[in-house]
C-alpha cells in the first residue's frame, strides 16, 4: 500500500490520469488521502492546473474543502496559481470561498496579493468576503494596495 501511495502521488503531480485512475480504481480511499506534506489529491492535481484530474477527484468523492498542512484549499492553491476555469470547476461545485488558512487569508487575498484580477472578479461574484482580515489584520484590499495593484485596487474599492 506504502509504494502504490507514493505511485499516486508521483503520478497525480505529473498529470498521469491514466494510471491515477488506475489506482483510485484499485484504492478508491487515495481519492482522500494526504502525502508526505499534508497535500491532498486534489490540492494537487489543482495546484499542478491538472483540470482533468481535479474534476475525476471530485467525481470519485474528493473533499473540495479539505485543507493541507498550512490549512489552504484546492481553491486557494487556484488563487494563488491563477488557474481561472479549475477555479469556476471548484466554485461550481460549491467550494468555500470564504475560507481561511493558518495565516487568517483567504482566496481573495490571494488573488489581490498575487495580482489575479479575473479571478477577484470570479470570486467576488460568488460572495467572496472583502472585509475579512489575515492575522496581520491586513483585507484584500490592503494587500492590493501594498503591492500596489491599482486594478485591484479599484475593483476592490468599487465592489465595497
Amino acid at each position: 500500500m506504502k509504494d502504490k501511495t507514493a505511485t499516486f502521488f508521483n503520478e497525480l503531480r505529473i498529470g498521469n490520469t491514466e494510471t491515477v485512475k488506475e489506482l483510485v480504481a484499485e484504492l478508491p480511499e487515495l481519492v482522500n488521502s494526504v502525502d508526505q506534506r499534508g497535500s491532498t489529491p486534489l490540492i494537487l492535481a489543482t495546484y499542478y492546473d491538472h483540470r482533468d484530474l481535479a474534476k475525476f477527484l471530485l467525481d470519485q468523492g474528493a473533499e473540495i474543502d479539505a485543507k493541507d498542512a498550512s490549512g489552504n484549499t484546492a481553491l486557494m492553491g487556484t488563487s494563488f496559481k491563477g488557474f481561472v476555469q479549475i477555479a469556476k470547476d471548484l466554485l461550481s461545485r460549491g467550494a468555500n470561498v470564504n475560507v481561511r488558512n493558518a495565516m487568517g487569508a483567504t482566496c481573495l487575498i490571494y488573488t489581490a496579493t498575487f495580482n489575479r484580477e479575473e479571478l477577484a472578479r470570479l470570486l467576488l461574484e460568488y460572495g467572496a468576503d472583502r472585509t475579512v482580515k489575515d492575522t496581520r489584520g491586513n483585507t484584500a484590499l490592503d494587500h492590493a494596495k501594498m503591492q500596489g495593484f491599482s486594478n485591484l485596487i479599484t475593483l476592490l474599492e468599487k465592489n465595497g
